[in-house]
């Protein structure tokens, strides 16, 4: 299994105006428990070029991987402009993920297991 692979494959999906985690991705790509292993790979460029990266953020809709972008107000801005409303809390920048949160199906993640199946990753 290419763990990077699915994961490209997953973000790749997250629709316009929703946050995805970055343990929703892991448990989507097969390994449930590798939620940091996902923000490594965000941050070190190991998806490859046009990931949505800007939607991921931590299980409390956290921006925690704004650091990773250009300025340090990348990523709301980012999520703001595909109409989330990013709110100030003392923890740091956060969306909520009730609203703007993606809400995917067991289809969906069946339809996940498929691809990665016939891609062979």
């Amino acid at each position: 299994m290419d763990f990077y692979k699915r994961a490209r494959l997953v973000c790749l999906a997250i629709p316009y105006g929703n946050a995805a985690t970055y343990g929703q991705i892991a448990l989507l790509s097969g390994k449930p428990k590798n939620a940091r292993q996902v923000g490594y790979a965000l941050n070190r460029g190991r998806l490859g070029e046009g990931i949505p990266a800007h939607r991921v953020v931590n299980a409390r809709g956290i921006l925690s991987g704004a650091e990773a972008f250009e300025t340090s107000d990348m990523q709301k801005l980012l999520m703001e402009a595909e109409g989330m409303k990013v709110e100030w809390t003392p923890d740091g920048w956060k969306v909520d993920l009730k609203r703007y949160g993606w809400k995917n199906t067991m289809e969906d993640a069946l339809a996940f297991r498929e691809a990665f199946e016939s891609a062979g990753i």
